[in-house]
C-alpha cells in the first residue's frame, strides 16, 4: 500500500493528560487512531522531537501494536534542525525505529531544511547518503524532507 489518502494524521499537537508535552493521553488517542482508519485515512506523520519525543512511543502503542502494518502509512523525521555529528545519525535512526516499533518507515523526511542547514549539516553528516542506504536496506521506502526556506534554495538541494 502506497497511496496517501487526502489527509494525514499529524501528531505534533495531541490531547495530554498534563501541561507535560510527553503526556499524552493514550486512551484518548487510541480512540482517534480507530476512527482516522476506519474512515478510510492511513498516513500517520511523527517526529523525533514531537511531544518531547513521546510522539514515536504513542504512535506505537495507538496504531503499530493494534493494527495489521499494511494498513497504514507511518512517517518520522531526523531532526536536522538538532545539528546532530554523523556519529549519532544511525544511532538516532535506530532509536527512531524502535520507538515506533516498526522495521521501516513508509516516508522518512530531513526534518526543517532551510539552506543553512543544508549546507552545514546536511553536508557534513551525508544526511542523504544514509537515507540512501536505509533504503536499500528497506528500513525507508520514500526518501523526503520538508522545507522551509526560498524557492532558489529549493532548487539547489533538488539538484
Amino acid at each position: 500500500m502506497n497511496k496517501i489518502k487526502k489527509l494525514g494524521f499529524g501528531l505534533m499537537r495531541l490531547s495530554q493528560k498534563s501541561d507535560n508535552a510527553a503526556d499524552i493521553d493514550i486512551e484518548q488517542f487510541k480512540q482517534m487512531v480507530d476512527l482516522f482508519l476506519e474512515r478510510g485515512f492511513t498516513y500517520f506523520d511523527t517526529s523525533y522531537v514531537y511531544h518531547d519525543g513521546a510522539s514515536e512511543t504513542a504512535i506505537r502503542e495507538a496504531l503499530v501494536k493494534r493494527h495489521p502494518r499494511d494498513s497504514f502509512l507511518l512517517v518520522s523525521k531526523f531532526p536536522t534542525f538538532q545539528m546532530p555529528a554523523e556519529d549519532k545519525v544511525e544511532t538516532i535512526f535506530r532509536e527512531q525505529l524502535d520507538k515506533c516499533g516498526v522495521e521501516y518507515f513508509d516516508y522518512y523526511l530531513l526534518h526543517n531544511l532551510n539552506r543553512y542547514i543544508y549546507a552545514t549539516e546536511v553536508r557534513n553528516a551525508h544526511l542523504f547518503d544514509h537515507m540512501k542506504q536505509w533504503k536499500e536496506q528497506g528500513k525507508i521506502r520514500h526518501i523526503a524532507f520538508s522545507y522551509h526556506d526560498d524557492a532558489v534554495h529549493l532548487d539547489q538541494i533538488l539538484t
